[in-house]
Formats: C-alpha cells, structure tokens, sequence
C-alpha cells in the first residue's frame, strides 16, 4: 500500500521476468498521490531526491478521477518510473547507480503526456528503455526500439493509454478487412495490440483499480500469477483477498467474488445494516 512497496514489487517483478526471458514487457500500476489533492505538485516541486518524495501519498489509479489531466499523470508516472528503473539497475556497474535519462520528443505536441525513459549501465545489454504512458500512435516508435535494442535489451511499456478491456471498436478491430480497419482508424487499439504481441510484449506486473459495491478493488497480477482480487476493509487500513482468476475477471465476476464472501454494499456496512469488512 505504499509507494516504496510499489517500487519494489514492480522492479523485482521485472528482474523476475527478465531472468525468465521476458525482455519486452508490459506495466501497469498505481500512481502516487498526495492524501490531500489539492497538492498534487509538492512532491516533485521541491529536492531533486526521489526517496521518501511520496512517504505520506497515497496510490490511486490513473483514470477520470484524476485531477490535472494527462499532464498531471505523466508528471506521477514518470517519477514512478525513474524510482522503479533505479532500483532495478542498482547492481549494474558493480555497484554504481545507473545513469537514467528522460526524452519527451516522442510527444510531438509536448501536451500529450508522454516520454521516454532510459537507464544507462556499463553494458549495452544492462540498459532499460520505457515507454511512459504511450498512445496507439507510438506503436510505430515502440516497434523500431524494440527492432534496435535487440532480443536481449529489456524494453517495458509503462501504464499505455489505450484500455485494457475491450468496447465495441476495440472487438471489431482485431477482426480484420474493411471493418476492421474502420474500427481501427476510430480508435480500436485491436491493431495496435496485435503488433504489441508480435513484438513479443506481455504482462509483467499490473496492479489497478476500480470501486465495486461502494468500495476499493485492487487487480494484482504478475506474469507468473493468477489475477488476485483485493477488496479494502472499511477502515482502509488493509486489503483482504477475495479471489483469484486465470483471465482478467470482468466487473460482473468480481461483484460475485463480494457476494460469494459475504460482502455487501459499503453504504450498508457504514450505515450498520451489514458486518464491517
């Protein structure tokens, strides 16, 4: 539940999968956010020193209840990336903190909420190259990277803008031919997601959110895990496991998971009509 933890989890979920042969891979994850809101720039507004920026934020996923926009978001997501690529390269060079570098010219209209991070070590092979919040446009950009780097240079996708589950236009871009490509040009990441797979690019570590029955769930996954459901007691000071799935359990799956646990309705736990989780 809290930043550091995140940063750990996430990097050794990298190390894991990397040691495992996975070098082209996929992150998803909470960002840090002042308790507060209204001070959402403190935290990278003061010293350069990244450790202990977020000691007393909280994690919330990067979606619509966001304030700021997509600006705000890179902004959290590409701190959380620079923690994450210095703890997972701070063996390389025998022990010498790696060099790690932020380019945003992939972000043509610089209002886009996108970059490029890299970690240099002391091998061509040691370095890390992270797409932050990429779009479907920078599928052509992620695919000549991910062609240069090499089979054994370690490339990720960190919390991409496209959604993971699919709507309309995003089923009926996988399906190919002169719909499919309709689909596509409206906005189905289909296409996108195809070419992503091709590459080799899959899940190393996600970690989401939504609210369900009034409360928090928390997704977990790691690439060599189930999908886990967390939901928050009513305290908030925990998150109590409620199941676990192959495949990404829809929202309708989960409220069932509640039910199968005796969950119900937080307003009704509030109110004292049915026991505190």
């Amino acid at each position: 539940m809290s930043f550091d933890e995140l940063v750990k989890q996430t990097s050794t979920a990298m190390e894991d999968a990397y040691a495992a042969g996975l070098t082209r891979q996929t992150l998803r994850i909470l960002l840090p956010r002042s308790p507060d809101n209204d001070q959402l720039g403190r935290y990278y507004e003061n010293d350069a020193d990244i450790s202990g920026r977020f000691s007393d934020s909280i994690l919330v996923p990067p979606d619509e209840t966001w304030q700021g926009g997509i600006m705000q978001l890179y902004r959290a997501c590409s701190l959380s990336c620079e923690a994450i690529l210095r703890r997972y390269s701070r063996k390389v060079g025998g022990g010498v903190g790696p060099t790690v570098r932020e380019d945003r010219s992939i972000d043509e209209t610089g209002v886009d909420g996108m970059g490029l991070w890299f970690s240099e070590g002391s091998s061509s092979n040691d370095d890390v190259c992270v797409f932050v919040q990429p779009s479907q446009e920078t599928v052509n950009s992620i695919d000549n990277i991910s062609k240069t780097a090499g089979k054994d240079r370690l490339v990720v996708i960190m919390n991409p803008q496209w959604r993971i589950t699919d709507d309309a236009f995003d089923s009926a871009s996988r399906e190919g031919g002169f719909l499919g490509g309709l689909a596509t040009f409206l906005g189905g990441k289909g296409e996108s997601i195809r070419r992503l797979e091709e590459m080799g690019f899959d899940s190393t570590y996600i970690l989401e959110g939504y609210v369900c029955k009034g409360g928090n769930i928390r997704l977990l996954k790691r690439f060599d895990s189930k999908w886990n459901v967390f939901a928050e007691n009513d305290a908030g000071t925990d998150y109590i496991l409620v199941g676990d799935s192959d495949a990404r359990p829809t929202y309708q799956e989960v409220d069932k998971m509640l039910d199968d646990k005796g969950i119900t309705l937080k307003y009704a736990r509030d109110m004292g009509l049915a026991p505190k989780l």
